[in-house]
């Protein structure tokens, strides 16, 4: 949980005690974990579960007097017997294989170049990206002139870590249908250790039309939903005549409507965007659960959109919180 002091909210004292109170609770539920995994240390305090045969010091820890002590300020990790420390404030670490959402900066030969909240900025192959057509074939100096008709700069791109190259860059890939450009929706910036590696980073919320990819770089997208093509174009199809892609300026008044995102889903994005700005602020791990939940709770409790970045709906979804971890607990 974060400091109260971080909050960028004002609250009343009734609030201030209130929320006071949640956070208490849910250090002590947090320090009473009986697994090491997720608990969080302070420097120089024991690392629960040290104890156990075979323990292996990794990351952010030390032996003291026989007891393995944190050296960093974060959260325990556990891979079978290595015991490590994951720092809380620390930039994001790319790992192969990592569903990420970046922002284009640059548009260079053969290549793009990404902000992925990393140390250094990715780059986005044109040989690594799949063509708007959907055909699987060679690029040419064509597909190269083109390039800024498929990304261009401030342009927002779900991607794949695909490695490290040996000169150090950090190379991503994108040659499935399901990456690529995003468009009618929010670009939300959370620190990354909020955003846990999982099996699915894609989600789609059917009750709400949204589409929400929590990139592991801290970096989320909620936005209209999008039906995904997964059958590809392979070269024999090459021939057949191409679909033209609608011009906008040739639509009329109505086909143009059309295509404008719905009132409904535009406050569905705000509402969701809105619960995981507050989720962050409190420091509360983002899973599509959690936000789902804090939406379905504004609702209940009447909250309009711009009321959930309020004192109230603040302390309400910390007292929440408390309640959903007891009963986990329990079980």
């Amino acid at each position: 949980m974060r400091d109260m002091k971080e909050l960028q909210v004002s609250l009343n004292q009734t609030q201030k005690v209130r929320l006071q109170t949640a956070i208490q609770q849910l250090e002590k539920l947090t320090a009473r974990l009986s697994n090491s995994a997720d608990a969080s240390v302070t420097v120089a305090e024991t690392i629960p579960g040290n104890h156990e045969e075979g323990v292996l010091k990794g990351h952010g820890t030390s032996e003291v007097d026989g007891e393995i002590v944190a050296t960093l300020c974060g959260i325990v990790e556990k891979v079978n017997k290595l015991v490590y420390v994951r720092t809380l404030r620390a930039r994001y670490k790319p790992e192969t294989g990592d569903i990420i959402v970046g922002r284009v900066i640059e548009v260079a030969p053969k290549r793009w170049r990404l902000e992925i909240n990393f140390s250094q900025d990715a780059v986005l192959m044109l040989s690594s990206m799949n063509l708007p057509d959907g055909i699987q074939r060679r690029r040419t100096a064509t597909d190269e002139l083109n390039m800024r008709s498929i990304f261009e700069e401030n342009d927002v791109i779900c991607a794949e870590v695909r490695g490290f190259q040996h000169d150090g860059t950090l190379h991503l890939q994108a040659r499935s249908q399901k990456y690529g450009k995003l468009e009618k929706g929010q670009l939300l910036s959370v620190s990354s250790y909020l955003v846990k590696r999982r099996k699915q980073h894609f989600h789609h919320l059917q009750d709400y039309g949204i589409d929400l990819i929590l990139g592991c770089n801290g970096f989320i997208w909620v936005g209209e939903h999008v039906e995904v093509r997964d059958d590809m174009i392979t070269d024999d199809q090459e021939n057949k005549p191409e679909l033209s892609k609608p011009n906008f300026k040739s639509m009329s008044l109505e086909e143009q409507e059309q295509t404008y995102t719905p009132l409904e889903t535009r406050e569905n994005i705000c509402r969701i965007a809105n619960a995981i700005r507050v989720l962050t602020s409190l420091g509360i791990t983002l899973t599509v659960d959690v936000i789902v939940a804090t939406v379905e709770m504004s609702k209940a409790l009447y909250f309009d959109t711009h009321e959930m970045v309020g004192a109230e709906f603040y302390v309400q979804v910390a007292e929440k919180e408390v309640e959903r971890r007891s009963s986990a607990k329990k079980k």
